[in-house]
């Protein structure tokens, strides 16, 4: 329970005592977007970096230089704990917004951080807003901004397996022709999912798989893009279980 304790306190800290910082980045957005985005990105990087120091983990990363660095990308990840979000943020070399569900928009602080890294908040009961998120997605990665996704839609409980891929969720790169760029992880579960309440030391795989494109699959396959990913994904968990 040490280490929940220890990055509880700390993330209420950091929420609290980075009031003063938001307030700073409201006011550079106004007239440096670019320099915004830069900074929220190096001060949430640490945070998050922090709490995985404090957790314990240790990351093996694989394929890092398959992530393309002169565009913005679309990340697709299974999803099986929530320190998958800090654990694939402190890796990505530009501004990255997260789709997150929209029940976090009721924790203040958190999601003004949230908002600043161009996150977005899927309501997944309704069916319109869903594609309004989608398509704002998209104009986030046609400005430069990356995008993260689950498209299993939830964390995935069950070891070892993987929930159905949203093929909506890849309209992101279909209509801003960005790059997809596949996650897998392995024991992300391990740290705190596997034994709640309690934060363990955990040692976790992070792989970045070739980038896909789209347009560059078989017709056939691009009405199935998200099964594709998953494949890709789903062999690479396989391959790395024994490095856990």
């Amino acid at each position: 329970m040490i280490r929940f304790l220890c990055v509880a306190a700390f993330v209420i800290l950091f929420l609290v005592f980075s009031i003063p910082l938001l307030i700073a980045e409201w006011i550079i957005g106004k007239f440096n977007m670019d320099l915004k985005n830069r900074s929220s990105l190096a001060i949430v990087n640490w945070a998050f970096r922090v709490c995985l120091w404090l957790s314990g983990v240790s990351l093996t990363v694989i394929g890092e230089e398959n992530v393309p660095k002169d565009t913005a990308v679309l990340y697709v990840g299974n999803h099986r704990s929530y320190f998958d979000i800090l654990l694939t943020y402190t890796r990505v070399p530009r501004p990255t917004g997260y789709i997150a569900k929209k029940e976090m928009l009721r924790y203040p602080l958190l999601v003004n951080w949230m908002k600043n890294l161009h996150c977005l908040f899927l309501n997944r009961e309704d069916v319109k807003e869903g594609l309004k998120t989608i398509l704002e997605a998209i104009e986030k990665v046609k400005s430069g901004i990356s995008i993260c996704i689950f498209p299993e839609g939830t964390r995935n409980k069950v070891p070892d397996t993987f929930l159905p891929f949203h093929e909506g969720s890849f309209k992101i790169a279909e209509k801003s022709g960005c790059p997809i760029v596949p996650m897998c992880m392995n024991n992300s579960a391990g740290i705190f999912e596997d034994h709640l309440p309690k934060i363990r030391r955990a040692h976790v795989v992070l792989e970045y798989c070739k980038p896909v494109y789209i347009k560059d699959l078989p017709k056939a396959e691009r009405k199935f893009v998200g099964a594709h990913v998953q494949e890709i994904i789903k062999e690479t968990y396989f391959k790395n279980k024994e490095l856990v």
